[in-house]
């Protein structure tokens, strides 16, 4: 019911976009017949004024992935710089939380280990919300700070790096939805204690799933039947599993393509010394207010990020034509 309300939600305000300005171009040409150029600027305001609405329904289009609409986790881990990266961990973990907050999503700190001297080595949060794992799921990557050190006695300028890993929260309770044409079903006489029935009638089920290779059978019963719906659900056991090992193989991957949290591989970068600037190196998007971004103000760098993948990478959503 969530989903079909959330649908629904979408349809409609698609449908008033192009409402809109197909009223507006209707009063345009109308104006242009009465040459009334007030009635065309009103018009043309108005189809202009739905400019934010279609950008934000664009980026929206890219939050329709199987895992988008979970909740998430995301992992900040410290790297290179000592105390000041575990320092900048707390100060990503704190500026995460912060954008949860604002945007009425819960915050769950699963597991966090405290730094030495000060800041965190490392932390875990789920954030629970409707979205939140397409929201946040071009977050992940290194993060750099450049700042004048708190920690060093002669006030020099140092850089830190700290790490964003994001993934969603997966329901174990998933449905192993099975095609039966994609199945070989062979009844063949059981073997083996069980009495006479048994042993002389075709009482056995073989089950053999075409797309992965896996084979189950079950004999254990008299009657066919029962063997039968037992076998389906050894099946699907069976592809449950699979899953599971799939799943695992996928985020050992994940794992495996981590780079170092160093020089070179951050996707972020925020200036504190000599100068005030946030800036993503993916998408070019920048702000000269660190202190408000580092508050939670991260819409303006998400939406630049899911905007670049709707381009295909090329930069922010088109304007209006």
């Amino acid at each position: 019911m969530r989903e079909r309300g959330d649908l629904d939600e979408r349809i409609k305000a698609v449908l008033h976009i192009e409402q809109t300005i197909s009223d507006n171009a209707e009063l345009i040409e109308m104006g242009e017949l009465e040459d009334d150029e007030e009635i065309i600027a009103e018009a043309e305001a108005a189809i202009l004024a739905l400019q934010p609405d279609v950008e934000a329904r664009a980026l929206e289009t890219l939050l329709s992935g199987e895992a988008d609409s979970n909740d998430t986790f995301i992992e900040i881990h410290s790297g290179a710089g000592g105390t000041e990266s575990q320092d900048w961990a707390q100060m990503l973990t704190r500026m995460y939380m912060r954008w949860a907050d604002k945007r009425g999503f819960k915050v769950e700190v699963m597991e966090e280990q405290a730094g030495e001297e000060a800041g965190i080595k490392s932390c875990t949060l789920k954030i629970s919300g409707h979205n939140a794992y397409g929201w946040l799921k071009t977050e992940a990557g290194v993060h750099r700070l450049v700042r004048i050190s708190p920690y060093d006695s002669n006030a020099r300028r140092h850089t830190s790096f700290s790490s964003a890993w994001v993934y969603p929260v997966i329901d174990e309770n998933i449905d192993i939805d099975i095609n039966e044409s994609d199945c070989r079903i062979d009844t063949y006489r059981a073997s083996g204690a069980g009495g006479q029935h048994v042993n002389t009638t075709d009482s056995a089920v073989r089950i053999t799933h075409k797309p992965t290779g896996i084979v189950v059978q079950c004999q254990s019963q008299r009657s066919q039947h029962k063997n039968r719906a037992t076998a389906w659900d050894m099946l699907r056991a069976r592809l449950y599993e699979k899953e599971l090992q799939e799943r695992q193989a996928e985020a050992d991957a994940t794992e495996a393509n981590k780079t170092e949290i160093g020089w070179g591989h951050q996707i972020r970068s925020y200036v504190l010394q000599p100068y005030q600037m946030v800036k993503d190196l993916r998408t070019g998007h920048e702000s000269s207010n660190p202190a408000a971004v580092l508050d939670g103000d991260l819409d303006p760098f998400i939406e630049a990020s899911l905007a670049a993948q709707i381009e295909g990478g090329a930069g922010e959503v088109s304007d209006i034509d």
